[in-house]
């Protein structure tokens, strides 16, 4: 009897303690920021506002 008590009790610490063996790991990439360029074409405008005053010279 008591050694049927002595193989149930390790099994369960056998159990219980089977569950710690795992790992776990988490990558964490650098996360890569790249600028961003813009160009604005503002020749419409400044070719306008060069009309504008040719137009005002002339008269």
């Amino acid at each position: 009897m008591p050694r049927i008590v002595l193989v149930i009790a390790f099994g369960l610490v056998m159990f219980v303690f089977s569950g710690c063996q795992t790992s776990h790991q988490v990558e964490l990439k650098p996360v890569e920021i790249k600028p961003i360029h813009i160009t604005v074409d503002v020749n419409v405008r400044v070719q306008k506002s060069l009309n504008d005053l040719l137009d005002e010279i002339e008269e």
